[in-house]
């Protein structure tokens, strides 16, 4: 099942998630669920708030030949320790970050090269794995939104001004505004 994406004025999207205490059948589904639905959107990686769902847990689905991690995964209530982030400004075409709850636009975000995270499966196993790079970007990126944080909402200056005029424009800053991934969608990628 595809679910659709919910938009930044979701109140579920600023908020802190609430822990998984119930690892059944049902979970195992809506795992499944939300990989389907990251690959429609077509995206990287998708937390239950973007779907409406008030539970501390996001999966990846990801291969790039540099790739030395699993190619798909959940993470079910999380912990990120992270590097010390570099006070550089960001590159804004090698940072450029993108979120299928802020559709549409992108924006360079300084993120830590590696991230250690700790979390269960969909069966309630505890794991520990390592990432760097665009990997450690994204684990940050589905993370921050079980603390009730979008991307947009770290920028600073000329980008944060530039975010308040797309919600503005798009009207995005109120609740239920929600989009289908696949076929038709309004945000499905140029070929």
């Amino acid at each position: 099942m595809i679910y659709p994406i919910h938009v930044y004025g979701s109140p579920v999207l600023h908020k802190v998630s609430e822990p998984v205490t119930v690892f059944d059948d049902e979970l195992a589904q809506l795992v499944e669920d939300m990989y389907e639905t990251t690959v429609a959107a077509p995206g990287v990686g998708l937390a239950a708030p973007q779907i409406g769902l008030d539970k501390a847990m996001f999966v990846w689905v990801y291969n790039d030949e540099e790739h030395k991690g699993p190619e798909r995964g959940v993470a079910i209530n999380p912990t990120l320790l992270i590097k010390p982030i570099d006070t550089i400004e960001p590159d804004k075409y090698e940072d450029a970050e993108g979120c299928l709850s802020f559709p549409g636009y992108s924006f360079p975000i300084r993120r830590s090269q590696h991230a250690v995270l700790k979390a269960q499966d969909e069966k309630g196993q505890w794991y520990e794995l390592e990432a760097y790079g665009w990997f450690a970007r994204i684990l940050q990126h589905e993370y921050d939104h079980l603390q009730g944080r979008v991307y947009v909402d770290r920028l600073q200056g000329k980008p944060a001004k530039r975010v308040a005029q797309i919600m503005k424009a798009e009207k995005w800053n109120v609740p239920g505004i929600e989009w289908m991934p696949g076929p038709g969608s309004p945000y499905e990628p140029e070929e």
